[in-house]
C-alpha cells in the first residue's frame, strides 16, 4: 500500500512555492468541509480559512507569467511558440479536468433520471461562467474557467501587441497585465453600481465566480513574475518587507479592518484585488526558500503537488457521491459527535488519498506525453 500511494519527489521544486500551494489547497478543502459541521462549530473554523482560490490564481499567473516571459526572450516569437505553450498548458489541466466533469456526467446519467448532458455542453469549453452564474453542477469547475480563458487569451493578446503592433515583449506583458486589471475592476464597479448585491449568495455567484470579474486576479502573479525576471535584486532585497506587508494585508482583511460595510464597494470591488496584492507580496519571501527536509517538508510537497485533484473531487465527488451516498444511520443513532468526527475525517482521508492515485496513475502519465507533441 505505502508504494501505491508513494510519490517521487522533484529536489528542484522550490519549497517556498509549494508551501503557498499546499496552504491554499488546504484552505479550500477545510472551507469545504465546514459544510460536514455543525453551524456552531463551523463559523469559527471559517475565520482561521482564506480564500485559496485567490490565492492559487496569484501563484499561477507569477508561475505562468514567468514561462510566458521566458519563452519570449528566448525563442522566435510566432504563432508556432504560442500554440506548444497552449499545449503544454493543456497536458496539465485538461486531462484531469475532462476525467472528473465526464465521471460526473455519467454518474449523474446513471442515477439522476431529470439530468440533461445536453445543459452541460458549455463545460467542454469552460463557458458556463464567462458572464453568468455558474450552475450548481461541478461547482468547483468555475476558477478553471477563469484559469483556462487566462490561458487562451494572454498569450494571443501578447502576441498581438508584438507582432501587429510592433511593442516590445516587457510593455506587451505590462499593457497586458495593468490593461487587464484595471477593465476587470471597472467591470465590476460596473456591476456594483448596476445590480443589488446585498447577500453572500448574490456576490458569491455575481462577482466571485465568474471567469470577466477574476482575471485580473491572475494578473498580478504576472506582474510579480515580470518584477522578478527584470528585477531580482529589488525582489530580494525587500522580500521581508513584502511578507510583512502580506500578513498585515491578509490579517486586516480577516479582521475587517479594510472596510466595515458589508457588500459595499470595498467588498464587491476591491476585496479580489486586495487579496491578490497581498498573496503576490508573500511570494518573494516564499520564492526563496528553496529546500526542505523532513517529513513536514514530504508532507507539503505531497499536499502541493496533489492539489489540483484534491481541487477537483473533493466537494463533489467526495463529499456528494461518496459521503452522500453511505447510509449512517447505525453511527449517527450510536453517538451522534462519533457520526460528525468519522464523517469529517474520512472527507480528508479519502479527498487526499484519491488524489494521489489520480495523480501518480493519471496525471504524471498524461502530462508526460506533452513532451512527446509539438508543432514544428
Amino acid at each position: 500500500m505505502k508504494n501505491i500511494l508513494k510519490i517521487d519527489l522533484n529536489p528542484n521544486r522550490i519549497f517556498g512555492l509549494d508551501v503557498l500551494r499546499a496552504l491554499a489547497i488546504l484552505f479550500v478543502v477545510a472551507g469545504h468541509g465546514t459544510y460536514l459541521m455543525p453551524k456552531t462549530i463551523s463559523k469559527y473554523v471559517k475565520f482561521f480559512i482564506f480564500d485559496g482560490v485567490s490565492i492559487f490564481f496569484v501563484l499561477s499567473g507569477f508561475l505562468i507569467g514567468g514561462i510566458l516571459i521566458k519563452i519570449l526572450k528566448e525563442n522566435i516569437i510566432d504563432s508556432k511558440l504560442v500554440i506548444n505553450f497552449w499545449i503544454r498548458r493543456w497536458f496539465r489541466t485538461l486531462p484531469n479536468y475532462f476525467l472528473i466533469l465526464i465521471t460526473l456526467i455519467l454518474l449523474n446519467i446513471i442515477f439522476n433520471d431529470n439530468f440533461s448532458i445536453y445543459s452541460k455542453k458549455l463545460y467542454f469549453i469552460f463557458s458556463q461562467n464567462l458572464f453568468s452564474k455558474h450552475p450548481h453542477f461541478f461547482p468547483e469547475a468555475w476558477s478553471l474557467s477563469v484559469e483556462e480563458w487566462f490561458y487562451l487569451l494572454i498569450p494571443i493578446i501578447i502576441y498581438i501587441l508584438i507582432k501587429i503592433f510592433k511593442i516590445s515583449i516587457d510593455n506587451s506583458v505590462l499593457f497586458t497585465a495593468f490593461g487587464i486589471i484595471i477593465s476587470i475592476t471597472l467591470f465590476r464597479y460596473f456591476r456594483f453600481d448596476t445590480l443589488t448585491i446585498d447577500d453572500i449568495s448574490t456576490w458569491d455567484r455575481t462577482l466571485r465566480k465568474q471567469v470577466f470579474t477574476r482575471l485580473d486576479s491572475l494578473m498580478y502573479g504576472v506582474i510579480g513574475a515580470y518584477i522578478f525576471f527584470h528585477f531580482k535584486n529589488f525582489w530580494y532585497k525587500y522580500r521581508i518587507l513584502f511578507l510583512i506587508l502580506g500578513i498585515t494585508l491578509f490579517v486586516s482583511m480577516k479582521l475587517n479592518l479594510l472596510s466595515t460595510t458589508r457588500f459595499g464597494l470595498y467588498h464587491c470591488v476591491f476585496s479580489f484585488s486586495i487579496t491578490s496584492l497581498a498573496t503576490l507580496f508573500l511570494i518573494p519571501y516564499l520564492s526563496c526558500l528553496k529546500k526542505g527536509k523532513g517529513f513536514l517538508f514530504k508532507t507539503i510537497t505531497y499536499i502541493s503537488l496533489v492539489s489540483y485533484s484534491m481541487y477537483l473531487i473533493n466537494l463533489t465527488i467526495v463529499q456528494k457521491w461518496i459521503l452522500g451516498n453511505i447510509d449512517w444511520t447505525l453511527i449517527q443513532d450510536f453517538n451522534g459527535y462519533a457520526f460528525l468526527i468519522i464523517r469529517y475525517f474520512l472527507y480528508w482521508i479519502l479527498t487526499v488519498t484519491i488524489s494521489i492515485l489520480i495523480y501518480k496513475y493519471f496525471e504524471i502519465p498524461t502530462m508526460n506525453l506533452r513532451d512527446k507533441i509539438k508543432v514544428k
